[in-house]
């Protein structure tokens, strides 16, 4: 008989506009900069996401982790829509520059399929 792993679980902050999309299930893609500490999430993996300084979190499955050079091209491989379904794709590339600038752009950018696990 073979035990079966429990998921790695990763926390990380949100900020409260993405939260929101998050746990309403409307944001099915997470991007992030290819950061050390991410390079190892894999699918199956569990993200809580939490609003820095409240106890606000939820908790979504990695369905998959796929790597782009540019934010440009993730968001043109991924769909904005699935980014953030409430703002434009030329809004979402300035409010993601503005998060992580080019020095962090160049690291790699990580495009995270997310499925909003039950509460």
């Amino acid at each position: 008989m073979t035990e079966t792993a429990a998921p790695r679980v990763h926390e990380l902050n949100l900020y409260r506009r993405y939260f929101d999309l998050v746990a309403a299930g409307q944001k099915t893609i997470e991007v992030r900069v290819k950061y050390r500490h991410l390079e190892d999430l894999a699918a199956g993996d569990v993200i809580r996401f939490r609003i820095k300084g409240t106890d606000e979190s939820c908790a979504v499955l990695v369905k998959r982790v796929t790597e782009y050079k540019t934010f440009e091209e993730l968001l043109d491989g991924e769909g904005p829509a699935n980014v953030n379904p409430a703002s434009s794709r030329e809004q979402q590339l300035a409010d993601i520059r503005e998060i992580y600038p080019a020095e962090k752009e160049a690291l790699g950018a990580l495009a995270i399929e997310i499925e909003l696990l039950p509460q």
